[in-house]
């Protein structure tokens, strides 16, 4: 009969514990109960833009937003082991958080996310393994060539200042004797060479990043012949040698013109009034020796017309 008793109280004291337990459970389930921590979590590093997503948490009726910290090599071994919260990646709704000014260094880092409602997070979900931007995908840059007349040019994508560009060009067919340009700043256009009439020449690039020493593929080949073949030179040299002609002769003329303007002006030529030319030289008769016994000899002189002229003039006083 005593253990008929003693099986009933041990089977309604299970009872009430059953339902004190089921009682008491959500207090343990409910707001009290971790989220669970993000999962999936990569990073997409392309051209030194780093990004780090995750896969949601999603809790009914609930809004989950999400933080975001990073360890660098100096945090792991003299900080002990302290993390640094992302600001704009912090209790922010999105799955997805740009990392590109945070990992600023080529050494690597540990990540991870953590999941909060306002009462409730997460533990932290961790990226596996370490990041470094060393590991980033480098693509070859947007290019343009562009022949305008017998200049080759070439425009480039800017990629930031963390790029810089490695181009080559070469006549087609002349693969051997390729040339390079290095493109530190990227400017509207950038003059490659100076075609001839005729072959194409042939353009791809490279970026470069100094930071870790790196390159991208090069970009696809785009070739170009000048804008103009042969009938357009003949013409062209013809003008040329028309305008240094006409620019040699007017030269000439303009110097020998100054030359004629200074000379009558430093020197001017007197000339004489019509009243005072004479045709002819006049001559004057003079007779010599004595008057009784010697026979003069005829002796003609020359007078010059300026003797003549004072003379008139004496005369004429």
């Amino acid at each position: 009969m005593w253990e008929k008793v003693t099986s009933l109280s041990n089977m309604l004291l299970k009872v009430i514990c059953f339902f004190f337990c089921a009682l008491i459970a959500p207090n343990f389930t409910g707001e009290d109960a971790l989220l669970p921590a993000p999962q999936n979590i990569s990073i997409l590093s392309t051209n030194m833009k780093h990004f780090l997503s995750w896969s949601p948490v999603i809790i009914q009726g609930e809004t989950v937003r999400y933080s975001v910290e990073f360890q660098g090599e100096y945090e792991r071994d003299y900080a002990d082991e302290s993390w640094i919260p992302i600001c704009e990646c912090s209790l922010t709704t999105a799955t997805v958080c740009n990392i590109t000014e945070d990992i600023s260094a080529t050494v690597a880092y540990n990540l991870r996310v953590r999941a909060d409602t306002g009462t409730r997070r997460s533990e932290w979900g961790t990226l596996k393994g370490f990041f470094n931007r060393i590991t980033t995908s480098l693509t070859p840059p947007l290019m343009k060539v562009i022949a305008d007349g017998y200049h080759l040019l070439v425009e480039l994508e800017d990629m930031g200042p963390a790029f810089q560009f490695c181009v080559l060009y070469w006549k087609k067919g002349q693969e051997s004797r390729m040339q390079q340009k290095v493109v530190k700043k990227v400017s509207s256009v950038i003059h490659l060479d100076t075609m001839e009439a005729g072959p194409d020449y042939c353009v791809k690039a490279q970026t470069y990043v100094e930071a870790i020493n790196r390159s991208s593929s090069f970009s696809q080949t785009q070739c170009m012949r000048a804008q103009g073949g042969t009938s357009m030179r003949l013409p062209t040299a013809l003008l040329i040698s028309a305008g240094f002609a006409m620019a040699a002769l007017t030269l000439l003329f303009i110097t020998w013109k100054t030359s004629k303007i200074l000379q009558y002006s430093c020197c001017p030529v007197a000339v004489l009034p019509d009243t005072l030319k004479v045709s002819e030289p006049p001559t004057q008769l003079i007779l010599c020796g004595s008057e009784e016994d010697e026979q003069c000899d005829l002796m003609v002189h020359v007078i010059p017309s300026e003797e003549v002229l004072r003379l008139w003039i004496q005369e004429t006083l």
